[in-house]
């Protein structure tokens, strides 16, 4: 794959590309935030890992950048924050994935392979329909009777999962592990936090509810039964 690495640590970015490129990668090196952005945009790249803390622009504004911008090239975040706020900021931001310093550069290779095996949006259905509820995935746009509904990146995707599974619950494990790629953690209320948010955008306005809890269990989203 053809691999961006924004990071302005050359110690680091030397380890990661050195390791990249004897895995049979090629590897574009930029150190600051502003020139990723152009090059992100402008340069058919597979995936990209970013530096959270890059000069020019911060690795949070590059990701919202390139999302805002309709940018669809897969994103690994690095960062010293590992927290779970820290984790949850930055996949809201719109990365991929979230690796935390320090890391063992075969996780890291993991996490890049794995997120270059998913297929392109362009093989896979575009748009989701369930009852009122439009989902656009090409053009990253959510309609319910019509009208556009405005979604952060986390909260398109977690709207993308329980769309692509309507009718099935889905739960919170599930929700975690898929969405923001973390283990359980029973003190989490990541899930609970961001469907209450959603559903305020996508059952509140409207007269029908289609995100259901599924007491003790989950989520699922139908049409009306």
């Amino acid at each position: 794959m053809r691999v961006l690495l924004v990071e302005d640590d050359k110690r680091t970015s030397d380890y990661i590309s050195n390791g990249l490129a004897s895995s049979g990668h090629v590897i574009d090196v930029l150190p600051d935030g502003r020139d990723a952005l152009a090059a992100g945009l402008r340069e058919p790249y597979d995936i990209a890992i970013v530096d959270r803390m890059i000069p020019g622009l911060d690795g949070l504004s590059l990701v919202r950048s390139l999302r805002a911008a309709g940018g669809k090239l897969p994103i690994i975040l690095l960062t010293a924050m590992g927290g779970v706020d820290d984790r949850v900021e930055g996949l809201d931001a719109g990365a991929d994935d979230y690796l935390a310093k320090p890391f063992a550069f075969s996780e890291l290779l993991a996490r890049l392979n794995a997120l270059g095996r998913r297929p392109p949006i362009a093989q896979e259905k575009t748009v989701l329909r369930v009852a009122d509820l439009e989902l656009d995935l090409a053009r990253r746009v959510a309609k319910r009777s019509g009208q556009v509904v405005e979604l952060l990146p986390r909260e398109f995707a977690l709207l993308e999962f329980l769309m692509r599974n309507e009718g099935r619950v889905l739960t919170k494990t599930m929700l975690l592990e898929r969405i923001w790629n973390f283990n359980f953690d029973p003190q989490s209320t990541v899930v609970e936090t961001h469907v209450s948010r959603l559903r305020a955008k996508i059952d509140k306005p409207f007269e029908t509810q289609l995100i259901n809890t599924i007491r003790s269990t989950g989520y699922s989203l139908h049409a009306p039964r």
